[in-house]
């Protein structure tokens, strides 16, 4: 099913007859600047700003993430398009089977799937911290509090585009969009389910899962244990789901995703079984405190140890003064002599 994406948005079992109609171009210029591409780099921007807040907490510089973040941006941009472009290539094929190239880059058309955006920013991440000689972990612990913020507020570029709803539904907070051939239908609103599976998760990493925090990768775990479990469910709602290929079990295609989704959680879970007694002394954030306090006390004892006493100040300028004195007294013998 496809949205005419210049037509009406409503909500009647929560808002009534109230519409809303968003131009999928945001200024006129040239080929346009989209709603799509402002809502992702306010994403991008947010979810930058948090990490880098955050940082201090795991050992991390700031700078550490604006790094991170200047070669994790074009990065994931390419590999979200290549995920979906893969799993949906006939889509960029012509008639006579031939690639079209030039639609494959439109990425301004929307076509980015999240999981490949995850997947390329984590081979960097990996490749990142070894150069920079930083646990992998606590770098993506880091990371994945502005990934989950990000994916909150880009799920509403998905709404302005009228892309990634879910089947037909009767539900009061179903979304009512036009379909081709079909008129205003009643929806799923997949991408609002998505956006505040994000925000409940990031306000559990912030406030619960951090602060308990034994090993590092552990924000990390939580994260792919809750988003997958989280896109499984959604996923299974979407009308666009990419699918592996021709594969299917029981006669149903495989989604992508959800399959995904799955491993991610399953491989999630054992991690935190295997570092279940793992302790928060070995953390980062605490060995680099640890450092930081050892590095202060050894240049402190350095100081004391230069630094002369207040007796030996005072010694000092007692033979300085007896010293000055001598020359005086000297010359007041020769005067009487």
């Amino acid at each position: 099913m496809k949205a005419m994406t210049h037509m009406p948005i409503s909500f009647p079992g929560l808002f009534g007859d109230w519409k809303i109609n968003p131009d999928p171009i945001a200024i006129d210029v040239g080929s346009g600047i989209y709603w799509y591409g402002i809502i992702l780099a306010v994403a991008m921007l947010a979810g930058l700003l948090l990490s880098m807040k955050q940082a201090k907490h795991y050992g991390l510089e700031e700078d550490h993430i604006m790094d991170l973040v200047l070669w994790g941006v074009p990065t994931c941009i390419i590999g979200a398009r290549l995920y979906y472009v893969l799993f949906y290539l006939d889509l960029y094929r012509a008639d006579d089977g031939a690639l079209q190239w030039n639609r494959m880059i439109a990425i301004w058309d929307g076509g980015l799937a999240i999981y490949g955006a995850v997947i390329a920013g984590a081979l960097l991440a990996f490749f990142y911290a070894r150069s920079k000689k930083i646990p992998f972990g606590a770098l993506t612990d880091a990371a994945v509090l502005g990934l989950l913020l990000g994916q909150a507020i880009g799920r509403w570029a998905n709404f302005i585009n009228r892309e990634a709803f879910g089947a037909q539904t009767d539900l009061p907070w179903r979304m009512e969009i036009w379909l081709e051939g079909l008129g205003p239908t009643g929806v799923h609103p997949t991408f609002l389910y998505e956006s505040l599976w994000n925000i409940v998760g990031l306000l559990m990493l912030l406030f619960v899962i951090s602060k308990g925090r034994r090993f590092d990768g552990e924000n990390t775990c939580f994260y792919f244990i809750w988003y997958g479990l989280g896109r499984a469910w959604i996923e299974g709602l979407r009308t666009d789901s990419l699918y592996l290929f021709d594969l299917a079990i029981a006669g149903h295609p495989i989604r992508v995703s959800q399959a995904l989704s799955i491993v991610v959680v399953v491989v999630a879970l054992a991690v935190m079984f295997k570092c279940k007694k793992a302790s928060a002394e070995d953390l980062w954030v605490n060995k680099v405190a640890l450092a930081k306090a050892a590095a202060e006390a050894e240049a402190a004892a350095e100081t004391e140890v230069e630094a002369p006493s207040v007796e030996e100040v005072i010694v000092e300028e007692t033979v300085s003064q007896q010293t000055e004195a001598q020359p005086a007294e000297e010359a007041a013998d020769g005067d009487q002599n």
